[in-house]
């Protein structure tokens, strides 16, 4: 019995049981040090620092592809309206007498973002309201507004007041400040078989284009505000066959730029510029 015991004894002295436990330093707490979580800190910093770029892009990259979408339905609608309306695209109607900057809709078939005028006739795109877009009327603003834009609001105007989309539509091309045509003219430019050419003479292809705004804060009294989208990097186009692209707009061609004041009078023809700069995209 003794010797069985001596010989355990001896074996528990040879095969010490490993305890699995770290005994804390002698004055230190387990747990970071403030130099630990200040590593912690930067790392984090650096890995959001790299991939915010990258959400960003994402994002617009999403928003773009959603504002083409927008420009493709609204390319059918227009489609489908000429085919109702002997081959022409929306147009009018008559312009009012102009009386205040706040009026955006000078002259009949100017280049304009209105869906309707300020006694709340529907203008441009917004004649696509009526039956086109009825159902998907939310198709006329871009998700990628660089503003505040509430789409619910804009279109309760419509019928009453003026109301503003995301994008430029071509309409007839007249640029005037004060509308000097015929009541029962026809103007050029309105066949969607047969557009013409623009004023450089080349063959008129957009008909529609993400609005690029710039305009000085005194305006916005009247309602003349910037309105840009995609943080002015891209413009996004709708060509008359229906089909639409993305386009680079880092140097400005497609930026309409008022916010020097001696700009306003030629603002008509600044958009129509930007139109006639994407007939020449592929």
């Amino acid at each position: 019995m003794l010797l069985a015991l001596s010989m355990f004894g001896s074996a528990c002295t040879a095969s010490p049981v490993r305890r699995r436990f770290r005994v804390p330093a002698r004055g230190r707490a387990d747990g970071f040090t403030l130099i630990e979580l200040l590593v912690v800190i930067a790392v984090i910093a650096i890995l959001a620092a790299l991939l915010l770029p990258a959400l960003a892009s994402a994002k617009g990259a999403g928003e773009r592809a959603a504002c083409l979408s927008n420009l493709r339905q609204m390319g059918i609608a227009i489609h489908s309206y000429a085919g109702d309306s002997d081959g022409r695209i929306p147009y009018g109607p008559k312009a009012p007498p102009f009386t205040s900057p706040a009026s955006f809709y000078p002259a009949t078939g100017s280049p304009t973002s209105l869906l309707s005028l300020q006694g709340g006739a529907p203008v441009g795109l917004g004649l696509l309201l009526r039956r086109q877009l009825a159902d998907t009327s939310r198709v006329l603003f871009c998700p990628g507004s660089d503003q505040k834009l509430d789409a619910a609001a804009e279109l309760a105007k419509v019928g009453t007041y003026q109301a503003q989309c995301s994008y430029y539509y071509r309409h007839a091309g007249n640029t005037q400040l004060f509308d000097n045509l015929a009541t029962n003219t026809t103007p050029d430019h309105i066949l969607l078989d047969n557009l013409g050419d623009n004023r450089n003479g080349q063959p008129i292809r957009a008909l529609a284009i993400d609005s690029q705004l710039l305009s000085p804060p005194d305006l916005e009294v009247f309602n003349v505000k910037p309105r840009t989208h995609h943080r002015q990097q891209f413009a996004d186009i709708l060509f008359s066959d229906g089909h639409v692209v993305s386009r680079n707009n880092r140097d400005g061609r497609f930026t309409v730029d008022l916010r020097d004041f001696s700009q306003l009078h030629d603002a008509f023809n600044l958009i129509l510029t930007a139109l006639e700069r994407a007939d020449l995209e592929p």
